[in-house]
Parts: C-alpha cells; structure tokens; sequence
C-alpha cells in the first residue's frame, strides 16, 4: 500500500500534470487518429509520460495501464492505471471537461483514486475505507430517491456507428424517466460528478479501465453503488457500467436491463 508521503507526490504529480494541460490549452493541437473519431494529442503523450516517469521515481516496482502506451494485463501486483486526458475531443475544441485520472490498485482492487479536472481547478481523491473528497473537503453522492427528478450522465462510444441501435433504445427510455440527461464527454468526469451529487446517475458501454477505476472508488466512496447494467457485479474492463446514489440503482437497472 502507498505510505502517506507517496500519495502527496502523486497528488504534486497530478497537479503539475493538469498544469501541462493548462498551459497547451491556448495553443495549436497536434492531433492524431486512433480510429475515426478517436483522436490523441501531443498533450496526451507530454502528460502520460510525465505521469509514468513521476510515478516510477518513488514507486519503482509497479505495473502501469495507461490508455496511449500501455495496454498491460491486470495483475496481482500493485498497478496504477493511467487515463491523461480523457476527454480528448473536448480538449482538441476547448470545451473544459477534461481529466486526468488516475488510479492506483493492489490485488485487482482499486485502493486509491485522483481525478484531476485542471480547467476547473478541481481535485477528487478516493481511499478506500476513508471517504471521498473535492478539493479536500468531503463529498457524498445524492439523496434524490425518484428517477423522475434526477439528472442521469451518458456517454456514446467512439464505435457508436456499430453500437447505435443499441443505445438510442436506452437513452429513450432513460430521458423519458428522468429528468434529463447529461453528456460531458469524458466518463471520468461523469462519474466524479455522481459522486458528488451532481448527477445522480451515470450508463454507458465501451469504457476501459482507465476511464473507470478511479471514479468507481470515488462513488463508492462517496456512499453510492457501481454495478453492470443487469446489476450485476462490475468488474474493470466489462462492456457495461451503470453508476448511481444507491437510491435510483434498481430503477435503472430496470430500464437499461430489459
């Protein structure tokens, strides 16, 4: 398990990563194709590489899953899995929802969780078993009990032509049971903002680990409940994952499931 003093650095390293961000936020992108909308920046690369070679120097015996350079099993060993900038298509078009998230796990568990959204200058931090936080202060998910007054998050994935008659269904019937939803464009900001009560719920399909870990702690953390679509139990890297207060769970799980 990191000791205190590593998980101040790693918190230091965060910050002057989102401070990287901040300052390519004005300037022209260089920007590459994974697929045909599935775009990765310099800024992408200057930050996972700043992140991996920060980390390494007080943690030299871990395994890294990062989205642009490592793509690592996960394993027994302890492991930080590494999402730069997610949200990069937010970030080609300045739009400022975009994180760095980071999680560190021991055991196929996430321990700890840091999802950094530097445009806004906001911090969140999961321990498991001590809470979930914003910017130092507590935070905890929402106490709305009626899907039709809550606010719900989504997001579509980059194979949305393959996945579109899938998904259009469930958001029908979500919009129609709720009231309204949400698309930021970058799950690791979704599920931070459940977290913290924001949203009340967040679905989507598609997502990697690195998109989830860190805000998974976080919303469990923070008093809610992260499963599959069908209830299920999640695990890092399944198809589906449905995040909510705990207090809409089995509704949703009602409308996504059938």
């Amino acid at each position: 398990m990191l000791n205190c003093q590593q998980i101040q650095k790693i918190k230091e390293f965060i910050l002057q990563a989102g401070e990287i961000i901040q300052s390519k936020w004005s300037v022209p992108r260089n920007i590459n194709y994974k697929g045909s909308i599935d775009l990765v920046t310099d800024t992408d690369l200057v930050v996972e590489k700043f992140l991996l070679n920060k980390i390494k120097e007080i943690c030299p015996d871990v395994n890294f899953i990062a989205e642009e350079t490592q793509h690592n099993l996960l394993t027994e060993k302890p492991t930080f899995i590494v999402d730069p900038l997610d949200g990069t298509t937010n970030f080609t078009h300045q739009f400022p929802f975009v994180a760095i998230s980071l999680a560190y796990v021991e055991n196929k568990t996430v321990k700890i969780g840091w999802t950094h959204i530097p445009i806004l200058n906001e911090l969140f931090f999961a321990q498991r078993g001590k809470g979930a936080y914003l910017n130092d202060k507590p935070i905890e998910v929402s106490k709305i009990s009626s899907l039709q007054q809550s606010l719900i998050g989504t997001g579509f994935p980059y194979n949305i032509s393959e996945e579109i008659d899938y998904i259009l269904p469930l958001l029908k019937k979500v919009l129609l049971s709720s009231q309204g939803v949400r698309r930021a464009g970058a799950a690791a900001i979704d599920l931070a903002y459940t977290a913290c009560g924001r949203l009340d719920g967040f679905y989507e399909i598609g997502l990697k680990p690195w998109d989830t870990a860190a805000g998974w702690l976080l919303i469990e953390e923070a008093g809610g409940k992260v499963s599959t679509f069908n209830g299920s139990t999640y695990q890092l890297g399944q198809r589906e994952i449905l995040a909510s207060n705990g207090y809409i769970h089995q509704d949703l799980v009602k409308i996504l499931s059938t």
